[in-house]
């Protein structure tokens, strides 16, 4: 009898944990005879480019087990490695000379641009994949919620370092990204201290302010969150009270980099990804020109974004990983598809995969953060779940 074959890719920025889930998952497959694990390098993309006329292509295919995953989970990033590729909405000219006569049953979703679905589809079942494991975020996941409504077998594990998967509370890569952060303002803290200057932070965060909120939070400081658009000249007044008042002359700001104050236009450049987002115009130095020109202040702006996505992972988002890991497994093993690995009300739980018309899950202001001290809300938190939010 043929195993049971569970594919299982990464899709979108990396993030630390991907490796062990991927390993997890392969370790529980190992336990019987019944499965084994094809591992599809470069996300979505392998789907596209896969030469299936060989048996295996090894440039985007790979028969994962117990030897090649061994050590994977000590290390950052996904050694599968990543894109940010779209297949509903892709180039004909990604395709390769012996495939483009797939294009003729593919849909033209906009002049050039083609939803190339059928060929995925048809890729995976030459691979005889059972069920697939695609491990991302809101983006990657729209694509695997799309394979869902095609009836194709999906089992969703969210990642992203934002949190902002909607249905859960948790994404793998969250953790490390905020223990990053947290080290990262405190080093530079020195710097910032030793000039007198106003320092500030920039982070990831889009759509949504949790990656700036919960590193305000543990790192006692203000931020500026993308759900809550603010008035200049306070948060100005409150960033030079702070500096006065602090014995050693400085004062801190985290941003998440899609936060704005009230009556700014924000400027986005670059050619759009393959889901539509464009580059925005740094905040933070839009912030810093700001206060410099107001108040005569000396600033200093780090981002730290990219560096909040590398390296190890910590305790927490390993445990995670493994966690989701094993939960995506069960749903495989028990026939349970179409559904996303979560933290909700603080379990874990297996849920529906996200509507991506949706959009990113949003901080809720009301209950989380002090808009008038731009502040995270510390009042009593008893009852509430670990991570101060709900899915």
């Amino acid at each position: 009898m043929a195993k049971i074959r569970i594919g299982i890719l990464t899709g979108g920025g990396d993030v630390a944990g991907l490796n062990a889930v991927v390993k997890s998952v392969v370790y529980r497959s190992s336990e019987t005879d019944e499965f084994e694990v094809v591992g599809i390098r470069r996300g979505w993309l392998g789907l596209v480019h896969g030469d299936l006329d060989k048996t295996l292509d090894p440039e985007n295919f790979v028969i994962l087990n117990r030897d090649n995953t061994r050590t994977v989970d000590r290390t950052g990033g996904t050694f599968l490695h990543t894109s940010r590729a779209r297949p509903s909405r892709m180039k004909a000219s990604v395709l390769s000379a012996n495939q483009q006569p797939m294009l003729g049953r593919c849909r033209e979703v906009e002049p050039g641009y083609f939803d190339l679905t059928p060929l995925v589809i048809e890729n995976l079942q030459r691979l005889r994949i059972d069920c697939l494991l695609p491990i991302g975020g809101d983006d990657t996941l729209s694509y695997a919620s799309a394979l869902a409504r095609e009836g194709f077998p999906v089992v969703a594990i969210p990642k992203t370092m934002d949190n902002d998967v909607r249905n859960t509370e948790y994404c793998v890569g969250f953790s490390t990204a905020i223990t990053r952060a947290v080290d990262a303002i405190r080093r530079q803290t020195t710097t910032i201290g030793s000039h007198e200057r106003i320092g500030i932070f920039r982070v990831f965060g889009r759509d949504a302010g949790f990656t700036a909120f919960y590193t305000a939070y543990v790192a006692s400081l203000r931020c500026c969150i993308p759900e809550a658009p603010f008035d200049l000249s306070r948060l100005i007044e409150l960033l030079m009270a702070d500096k006065r008042s602090n014995p050693s002359r400085y004062a801190l700001l985290v941003m998440s980099e899609g936060a704005t104050w009230r009556g700014r236009e924000v400027v986005e450049y670059g050619e759009p990804d393959a889901y539509g987002n464009r580059r925005k115009l740094n905040v933070a130095e839009a912030l810093s020109e700001e206060i410099r020109r107001q108040t005569g202040e000396e600033t200093a702006v780090s981002d730290l974004t990219y560096d909040l996505r590398s390296g190890d992972p910590d305790f927490l988002d390993k445990m995670v990983a493994y966690a989701f890991a094993s939960m995506a497994f069960q749903c495989v093993a028990d026939r349970g598809f179409g559904r996303m690995t979560a933290v909700r009300n603080g379990c874990y739980t297996d849920t529906e995969i996200p509507d991506p018309a949706l959009g990113a899950r949003r901080l809720d202001v009301d209950t989380m953060y002090n808009r008038e001290r731009f502040r995270p809300d510390y009042a009593a938190k008893t009852g509430w779940p670990l991570f101060l939010t709900r899915a």
